[in-house]
């Protein structure tokens, strides 16, 4: 097969963990993937939030070329069009006339690269962008057309403008969803009769507990017990109450937060607690060695309508280093009951992290690894391929 993938994060972002970047190097063995770059727009031109210098770097050490082999069998491709912003209008019809300009743009630049590819039929596979993917198979005319919802935008103020409208309308005109969490395959069920489940994959080639061996500099100053946090830093997933109430109650534990805060997030109120450190920002493969020399790993996620559905990626990251997991009770999480501690109560969470410092562990560090491991790109990636396999010949009858 060939995938054409609308992606909703850049190439070249690389401090952040991607769903749609592995699933593209994780087709590309097997089928020919060509990554359309999230578009530089008009925003982009005029604030100073990196993008476009970004953009121009990675186009720069590929020789200037917009289009460029970056693995075997895997195109990306940098939009050179600069596409409207126009989210501030009504949500009305001068907004779809404009939208449906956006994505004529975007398509006419995507046919062209795939006629210099010679790629007479594509399956589209679009990351969770109900904007600029609502026209394109109208556009475009894909083989099948896979939208691949991951996260509950529509609880994001921006999503949420035209989003609610134009996100519900797009699943039930694309052929397939596919979900990587139950309760988003659910909701999408109600939308399209082709919404399936097809799990969350994971890149966990780095974190190998045998292969770490010294504490980072950093953290070995700090006394144990560790408790640890790696991820994003906001307010809109991550409970900062939460962390406030486990530090000032067991003033003994160390909670030791990874990841660069974002504005929203307490920051100054949560460090001016002797017993919470944030260590900052650190690079992909730095991190497994800071999970490995924590006595507890947890996920302290707040309860909202973007994280009820959602699956972090980060609790298989904290199985497959063997480590004891504490985390939100949520219907996803209900995934991970056999081996990670689900609390739905602050003093629930603290009484978890007790007992899984006490020994008290609900699987075997091996099973917890195992368990990890299983949650593969490859398994993931196959049950999408069966759905369109399936809707195909289900269409041809």
């Amino acid at each position: 097969m060939n995938f054409v993938i609308i992606a909703r994060q850049p190439w070249e972002e690389k401090n952040m963990g991607s769903n749609i970047r592995d699933m593209a190097r994780a087709l590309a063995p097997k089928h020919r993937v060509l990554f359309v770059n999230q578009p530089l727009d008009w925003a982009a031109l005029y604030r100073s939030d990196g993008r476009l210098q970004e953009r121009k770097q990675f186009i720069g050490q590929n020789g200037g070329k917009a289009l460029t082999e970056v693995e075997p069998n895997l195109w990306v491709w940098s939009p050179t069009c600069v596409l409207g912003s126009f989210n501030w209008l009504p949500d009305n019809a001068i907004y779809d006339f404009f939208n449906r300009w956006n994505s004529k743009k975007l398509a006419t630049g995507i046919r062209k690269v795939l006629a210099d590819l010679k790629w007479d039929s594509f399956v589209l596979l679009n990351d969770n962008d109900m904007i600029q993917g609502f026209y394109l198979k109208e556009f475009l005319e894909p083989d099948s057309y896979v939208y691949y919802l991951r996260d509950n935008f529509l609880a994001v103020n921006y999503w949420k403008k035209h989003g609610e409208r134009l996100e519900p309308a797009l699943m039930s005109k694309v052929d397939i969803v596919a979900s990587n969490s139950g309760y988003l395959a659910n909701q999408a069920s109600r939308y399209n009769p082709h919404s399936v489940y097809i799990g969350q994959g994971c890149d966990l080639e780095l974190f190998n507990p045998n292969e770490v061996t010294a504490t980072p500099t950093d953290l070995a100053r700090i006394p144990q017990p560790r408790i640890g946090y790696a991820g994003a830093l906001t307010s809109l997933r991550l409970d900062g109450a939460l962390l406030e109430t486990i530090a000032r109650e067991r003033p003994n534990w160390q909670i030791v937060l990874i990841g660069s805060p974002d504005d929203s997030f307490p920051r100054a109120q949560l460090e001016a607690l002797d017993n919470i450190t944030f260590l900052g920002s650190k690079p992909p493969h730095e991190i497994p060695a800071y999970l490995a020399h924590m006595d507890v790993l947890i996920n302290p996620q707040v309860f909202n309508e973007v994280t009820i559905g959602n699956y972090p990626r980060k609790i298989d990251e904290y199985l497959a280093m063997g480590k004891p997991v504490v985390a939100v009770q949520t219907e996803t999480m209900e995934l991970f009951k056999e081996h990670v501690f689900l609390a739905n109560s602050p003093q629930t969470f603290i009484s978890c992290i007790e007992q899984a410092l006490s020994g008290q562990h609900l699987s075997t560090a091996p099973e917890r690894i195992a368990f990890a491991l299983d949650h593969t790109w490859e398994n993931s990636l196959q049950l999408m391929i069966d759905a369109i396999h399936q809707f195909k010949t289900a269409s041809a009858q």
